[in-house]
């Protein structure tokens, strides 16, 4: 394993690993009541790594019960003392931003040098909402004579954020600026693939804040069922899978649980004949995300290249993907692509890829694992391209959250939006022109919350994200996502 010396930093695993495996609640560390602590591993090479505690309802209760104590103080707080508290915890990201980057290429397999921006992200969404918590403020409502009338809004209390094992650090850290800007209190749930990262966030920033404004708690089905169903939680979010989404929406209803869903996508990239198409073939490769080895809700997993020119850029893509993007070695610093997650989820892919080759799905590139001794051990799939695709074939329609890409030939534009939008889906899209009718014409026409237009993959703080249909509810990294955490209070007074 490639760790060594970087900036003068150890970023071994010993150096780079958690110094606790606990629950942080309150402002320490506390043991999981039953005493249960499971394995996570490198998937990579399928060693493990580390333990992490397992929360049972028991420890959700005391966790949450902290956190409302500490929502009493923090609401009151001014939202400047908040703010120079989140522009603090930043600092101390980007700080250690290639530690964290280690840290989580061991635990997702993901490359470390595209990791360090994860860090860097996540310090930029808390400088942002540290720069607009006092945006989170009422109206004056005119009632005439003898009337005013005027609105607040209030921090609704303690709010759990579920993150996704993609992005773990950058999820878990840029997903405390906007509740906490707002006056709430966080219990930050990682994903039980990948929870060493948030565990080293707690760490580093948990004491920035009083006890019990910051809190992670790890563990696995348990854990967020109890989460979701506790009456004191007033808020629930999810960076996830549509299933888990359902499931979340299930349980909170008992409690009528506000929520704020960023869920799966297939999203469409759409390519008309005037495009410029050496752009467009690496935009192509770029919206897969190859780098996280396709394991990115906002991929462009279907592409819908127009007649015209299907031939010569799906040609130019496969001549980019072989140069640009090789599994490899994720804690190596040269490593352009690791591998998926875990054993289970690499044995789904390889079925998805295996059911598309039956389904007469043309295979243009890659479909197996790589024959590199050294990655033997590890989870690797080869980057995957399937052509002559059909709207009834299974990769049409399923996220298969790995590094497999769908092309499909177009020539008649009403037909091809038929099968751009029959998905549950509808998250990002990324339309490709010159012509700028038809950029404005496809933009109104394709059903995703976040298009790019000649662009893909970047995210913009300020822009709203977030999903249409079954790809969520809510927007993030914007204003809105500040007052999703808050509550209108109307105020009228009398004045006769």
């Amino acid at each position: 394993m490639n760790a060594a010396l970087k900036n003068g930093k150890d970023l071994s695993p010993a150096a780079v690993l958690p110094r606790n495996k606990a629950l942080f609640y309150g402002g320490q560390w506390h043991a999981p009541g039953h005493g249960r602590f499971v394995p996570t591993s490198n998937p990579a090479n399928g060693e493990v790594i580390g333990e992490t505690a397992q929360a049972t309802a028991s420890d959700v209760d005391a966790a949450v019960a902290a956190a409302s104590e500490a929502f009493k103080s923090w609401r009151k707080t001014k939202p400047s003392e908040r703010a120079e508290l989140l522009r603090k915890a930043a600092a101390i990201l980007r700080d250690n931003a290639e530690e964290l980057a280690m840290l989580d290429a061991l635990n997702t397999g993901n490359p470390v040098a595209e990791m360090v921006a994860d860090a860097k992200i996540a310090a930029a969404n808390l400088d942002y909402f540290a720069g607009i918590a006092m945006e989170a403020k009422g109206h004056t409502i005119p009632m005439g004579d003898n009337n005013l009338n005027y609105t607040v809004r209030e921090p609704l209390g303690v709010v759990v954020r579920v993150v996704a094992y993609n992005h773990p650090l950058m999820f878990a850290a840029q997903k405390l600026g906007a509740p906490l800007a707002a006056g709430n209190t966080v219990i930050i749930k990682p994903s039980e693939q990948a929870p060493l990262s948030a565990i080293r966030m707690a760490e580093l920033i948990g004491g920035v804040f009083p006890p019990g404004v910051v809190n992670v708690l790890t563990g696995a089905r348990e854990c967020g069922e109890a989460l979701t169903a506790h009456p004191l939680v007033k808020k629930i979010t999810l960076i996830g899978s549509t299933a888990t989404g359902k499931a979340i929406l299930r349980g909170c209803a008992d409690t009528i649980k506000q929520v704020l869903l960023e869920l799966g996508g297939k999203n469409p990239l759409i390519a008309y004949p005037d495009a410029t198409l050496e752009k467009l073939a690496d935009g192509i490769v770029r919206g897969m995300n190859f780098t996280w080895a396709g394991q990115s809700c906002g991929s462009t997993s279907r592409v819908f290249l127009h007649d015209d020119i299907h031939d010569e850029v799906l040609a130019r893509v496969v001549e980019i993907l072989a140069t640009r993007h090789k599994p490899g070695i994720p804690t190596d610093w040269a490593t352009t692509m690791g591998p998926v997650i875990s054993k289970a989820h690499h044995e789904r892919v390889l079925n998805y890829i295996e059911t598309s080759k039956r389904e007469g799905a043309r295979l243009v590139t890659g479909g197996k694992t790589p024959s590199d001794p050294a990655l033997a051990n590890g989870y690797f799939i080869e980057p995957t391209i399937f052509a002559d695709m059909r709207s009834d074939m299974t990769i049409a329609n399923e996220e298969v959250f790995g590094p497999v890409m769908a092309v499909f030939r177009w020539s008649d534009e009403n037909e091809m939006f038929n099968i751009v939008n029959s998905v549950e889906y509808g998250l990002t899209a990324s339309i490709w022109t010159n012509n700028l009718t038809a950029a404005h014409r496809a933009a109104s026409r394709v059903e995703s919350g976040f298009v790019w237009i000649n662009n893909v993959s970047q995210h913009f703080l300020g822009a709203p994200f977030g999903g249409y249909k079954n790809s969520g509810i809510g927007r993030e990294e914007c204003v809105e996502e500040l007052l999703e955490f808050t509550q209108v209070k109307n105020v009228n007074i009398n004045l006769g």
